[in-house]
C-alpha cells in the first residue's frame, strides 16, 4: 500500500510514517517545514518529503491519504482531496486499523508525563523481553527511536509481540474529527498520570477536557486495568461519571506509594504499604517518581513482575529533551527541557534545584505552545518560576505581554523580544557555577548550543 502523510515531521505522523515504512508500506510526505532533524531521519528510512501542501501532490496517486491534525481546510491539497473524492483517513485512525487491532495497548494519557511515562512503561516491557511496539511523542534513550512496530519476545520467538505503549493525546484527530486521539487506541491498560486545563485553542474549558477523558474510560474493557493518580480529584470527578474497569490507583494514601527517598536520588516503591524494593536511578523530581510507580503497576498488568519491573527502571536512561545536559562551558551547564506548561515548568524546575542546591539557576522560557501563545497561563508563570533566580522570557510570537505578567518578580524577570538580545543578556548575567535551563516545546532558534558557543 502507498500512503501519503500530510504532516509528516510532527513527532505522532513522524512515527506513523516509520511505523507503517517498516510493516512494508511505500510511504510518502509533505509538510510545511521540511527540515532536520526529523526531515533527514524520514528520509534515512527511504521516505520521499515533499515541502508544502501544493495540489500536485494528488497526482501522486496513492492508496490513502493520512491526515495529520496540523492540515486545516484551505490548504490545496486538502482541497483537491475533498474535490476529486479521494480517500484520507486520520493518523490515530489508520494506526488503530492497522497496527493497533487485535494488540494488547497500553496507553498512557495526562496533561503532563505521557512522554516520559511512556517511555518508561515500554522500556519496563523490552526489559522484560516482551518486546513491544510504540509509538511514543519523544525519543527513548533506551531505544534511540521513536516508535517501531512489536517485535519477537524473547521466550517466544516465533510469536509476535501482542503489546503496543502508545502515548495517549487529548488533543483531537483532525479537521474532521474533533475527538481527542485516544479515543482511537481501545487501550487494555491504560494510565491517566494527571489532569488539568490545556490546549485552550480546542478545548472551552476543564470540564470539555473531562469529557474526552470519559470518552476514553468508556472504551476501556472490563478485563482490562486503569492506573490513576490518587492525587487528582479532576481524574476522580472523570471516573464517578462512569467506570466499567478495575482500577489500581497511585501517589495517594493507598495502593502504589512513593517509599523513602535516597541520598543518591533512589527511591522506594510500597504497594498498599508494602515495601515493593528500591528504584536506583538519577532522574531527578517527584513527578517523575510519580511515573515510575505508574509504569510499574501498568507493566504488572501485562505479567511483568513488580520487582523486574523496578529494576528495569534502574536501566533507564530517560527521554531526549527532559532534563537533557545540552553541555557544559566554562563552568556553566545548559539543560534543554520540553516543558511549557506552568505545571511541568514548576516541577522541572523542583526536580533541578533539589539537585543543584544553592546554585544559580536561570530558567530561559519559550511560551509556545497554542496554549500559552493565548496567554491562557499567563497568570500562573510568576508562581511556576518561583525555584528560578533569574528568569528570561522570549515575548516572540505572542498576543500578549509576558513582560506585564512577570511584572510582579520584579527585576528576577526580563522579557525580550529580539533572540540576539536576549541571549546577549544570558551571556551577560551567567557565572561559573550556574545551571541555565531552557524550557521550551520547539527549537528556540537552536538558543542550547549558541549559548554554549557564546560561553566557551
Amino acid at each position: 500500500m502507498h500512503i501519503h502523510i500530510l504532516g509528516i515531521c510532527g513527532t505522532f505522523m513522524g512515527g506513523i510514517a516509520a511505523i507503517a515504512k517498516q510493516a512494508g508500506h511505500k510511504v510518502t510526505g509533505c509538510d510545511a517545514n521540511v527540515y532536520p532533524p526529523m526531515s533527514t531521519q524520514l528520509e534515512a528510512m527511504g521516505i520521499e518529503l515533499v515541502q508544502g501542501f501544493g495540489a500536485e501532490q494528488a497526482d501522486l496517486n496513492p492508496d490513502v491519504y493520512v491526515i495529520g491534525n496540523v492540515v486545516t481546510r484551505g490548504k490545496p491539497l486538502m482541497e483537491e482531496i475533498l474535490n476529486r473524492g479521494l480517500p484520507y483517513i486520520s493518523g490515530p485512525q489508520w494506526l488503530a486499523e492497522n497496527v493497533l487491532q487485535g494488540k494488547w495497548v497500553l496507553a498512557v494519557a495526562g496533561t503532563h508525563g505521557k512522554t516520559t511515562t511512556s517511555s518508561m512503561l515500554a522500556w519496563i516491557l523490552e526489559d522484560a523481553g516482551l518486546a513491544p511496539g510504540f509509538l511514543i511523542g519523544g525519543i527513548p534513550e533506551n531505544f534511540g527511536v521513536s516508535a517501531r512496530l512489536p517485535g519477537r519476545p524473547a521466550l517466544d520467538p516465533d510469536s509476535v509481540s501482542p503489546f503496543f505503549v502508545i502515548e495517549a493525546d487529548e488533543y483531537d484527530t483532525a479537521f474532521f474529527d474533533k475527538r481527542s486521539k485516544f479515543v482511537h487506541y481501545r487501550p487494555r491498560t491504560a494510565i491517566l498520570n494527571n489532569l488539568e486545563f490545556d490546549h485552550a485553542d480546542i478545548f472551552a474549558d476543564l470540564a470539555a477536557i473531562e469529557t474526552q477523558f470519559h470518552h476514553l474510560v468508556r472504551t476501556i474493557p472490563g478485563d482490562g486495568r486503569i492506573v490513576s493518580n490518587g492525587r487528582e480529584a479532576n481524574l476522580d470527578r472523570v471516573l464517578d461519571r462512569g467506570c466499567w474497569t478495575p482500577v489500581e490507583r497511585f501517589g495517594a494514601d493507598a495502593g502504589w506509594q512513593l517509599g523513602a527517598l535516597h541520598e543518591d536520588g533512589g527511591f522506594d516503591v510500597l504497594l498498599n504499604g508494602e515495601a515493593q524494593g528500591t528504584v536506583r536511578w538519577a532522574l531527578m523530581g517527584e513527578h517523575n517518581r510519580l511515573n515510575a510507580i505508574a509504569a510499574i503497576a501498568a507493566a504488572r498488568h501485562a505479567g511483568v513482575a513488580v520487582k523486574d519491573a523496578i529494576a528495569a527502571l534502574s536501566r533507564f536512561a530517560n527521554v531526549k529533551r527532559r532534563m537533557e545536559v545540552k553541555g557544559t562551558a566554562n563552568g556553566v551547564t545548559v539543560y534543554d527541557d520540553f516543558a511549557h506548561h506552568p505545571t511541568a515548568i514548576a516541577t522541572t524546575l523542583e526536580g533541578l534545584r533539589r539537585k543543584v542546591g544553592g546554585a544559580r539557576i536561570l530558567a530561559v522560557l519559550e511560551p509556545r505552545s497554542n496554549t500559552m501563545k493565548l496567554g491562557t497561563m499567563k497568570d500562573a508563570l510568576p508562581g511556576s518560576l518561583e525555584l528560578a533566580d533569574r528568569v528570561f522570557c522570549s515575548a516572540a510570537g505572542l498576543n500578549w505581554n509576558p513582560g506585564e505578567a512577570l511584572q510582579v518578580m520584579g527585576a528576577k524577570a526580563q522579557t525580550f523580544g529580539d533572540f540576539d538580545e536576549l541571549i546577549d543578556a544570558i551571556v551577560a548575567e551567567v557565572k561559573p557555577g550556574d545551571h541555565v535551563l531552557v524550557m521550551s516545546n520547539g527549537g528556540f532558534g537552536g538558543i542550547h548550543q549558541k549559548l554554549l558557543d557564546r560561553l566557551a
